[in-house]
């Protein structure tokens, strides 16, 4: 079943993250790379003239503001961010940036997910498709996902991961996960006392 991009956040009894999958058939050739406060999707090597045939394959993926954590597909991330960084709450920041930025207008009319989470575990996810849009919180304690095409609607998980680089590891091909073909690059950030940053 392909799903195409998937995020996942959430809390459990290590700490608070979130995780973030590339899966894609028609633009493979990408990579994560972490910077200080952020991890972003950017082009491998060779395939930089990618980002000419769509607008939407290079976006930070990953940014950590104040004491929380933003998860995306796509531009909507530094939006989101923003918003939280002006005082505003996560589950509006949310709501907001994605009614904005509405879903993606290319051949798939691909959804926008989003998801953030407060190191503590106050933590929203979301989706805006071509047909409406869902802002849920995440109970505390709990792990959900949601990805672009099949499973729009957020999802319970067990995930497994003691920090960021096993959270990155646990959403790329472990646990429920491994069930999802078409995996590229992925990344996470994991909170116990700060928040730290990995990817594959």
């Amino acid at each position: 079943m392909y799903l195409g991009r998937i995020l996942a956040l959430g809390t459990n009894e290590d700490g608070s993250f979130v995780a973030y999958r590339v899966s894609s058939r028609s633009f493979p050739n990408r990579m994560s790379k972490i910077f200080e406060n952020s991890a972003a999707i950017i082009p491998k090597e060779g395939y930089e003239k990618d980002i000419f045939q769509s607008p939407y394959i290079a976006y930070n993926c990953i940014k950590i503001v104040d004491d929380v954590a933003v998860v995306s597909n796509g531009s909507h991330t530094d939006v989101i961010a923003d918003k939280i960084s002006l005082g505003m709450n996560i589950r509006d920041a949310i709501a907001v940036s994605l009614i904005a930025m509405d879903y993606e207008k290319d051949d798939y009319n691909t959804p926008r997910i989003a998801g953030a989470i407060r190191k503590g575990g106050e933590a929203y996810i979301g989706i805006i498709t071509h047909q409406g849009i869902l802002v849920e919180r995440v109970p505390p304690g709990e792990v959900q996902y949601i990805a672009t095409y099949e499973h729009i609607k957020p999802v319970k998980v067990e995930f497994y991961a003691k920090d960021a680089e096993e959270a990155a590891e646990f959403i790329m091909d472990k646990g429920k996960f491994q069930e999802f073909p078409n995996e590229v690059t992925s990344a996470a950030a994991f909170v116990k006392d700060e928040w730290e940053l990995s990817s594959i």
